[in-house]
């Protein structure tokens, strides 16, 4: 935990060390796992993003670019890059959103979803030889944490998303 004091430098103690070497941990093993997606052919020539766009189709059906990239810390315009080559590989496909005339819906094809199941088949196989020193609750407990500190990383990196959650503090005290 960093603490401030007026007209201070910040005092650093221990559990703020940990946290960084924790971000600094998590940052290389990023990396690790990008360069083994590579090897493995689950990062292909168009690019890392396309396996969790998929499976954010999967998971959750028909959704908007912009309700996809809202969920990664990535611009509309480079989900919109990703969809239009996923669409033209025959994997993903654009339907008219019943919600908004111009804003459709990215959904998966057959042979996206097949090319997922592949790709989720491929990843599950290699992440059941890795950890096996850990339990499942450790490992859980892990993505947790690992999550929440994501989370409010996020919160930090998007200032305009806070102020726009964030009520006034004018009509807090007013009750509005």
């Amino acid at each position: 935990m960093v603490r401030l004091r007026t007209g201070a430098k910040p005092i650093i103690d221990s559990k703020a060390e940990a946290i960084a070497e924790l971000m600094l941990e998590v940052a290389q093993c990023f990396f690790r796992i990008r360069a083994l997606g590579q090897k493995t052919g689950l990062i292909t020539s168009w690019g890392g993003g396309a396996f969790g766009f998929m499976r954010s189709l999967a998971l959750l059906g028909p959704l908007t670019v912009p309700q996809i990239a809202e969920m990664r810390p990535t611009s509309r315009q480079r989900m919109q890059r990703l969809a239009d080559e996923l669409a033209a590989e025959g994997l993903v496909e654009f339907v008219d959103n019943p919600k908004h005339r111009r804003s459709k819906l990215v959904r998966l094809t057959r042979r996206g979803d097949a090319r997922y199941q592949r790709l989720r088949a491929r990843f599950l196989a290699i992440a059941s030889t890795m950890g096996r020193g850990l339990s499942e609750a450790d490992i859980r407990k892990t993505v947790d944490i690992v999550r929440g500190i994501s989370d409010e990383a996020k919160g930090r990196s998007q200032p305009r998303l806070l102020r726009r959650t964030t009520a006034p503090a004018s009509s807090v005290k007013s009750g509005v």
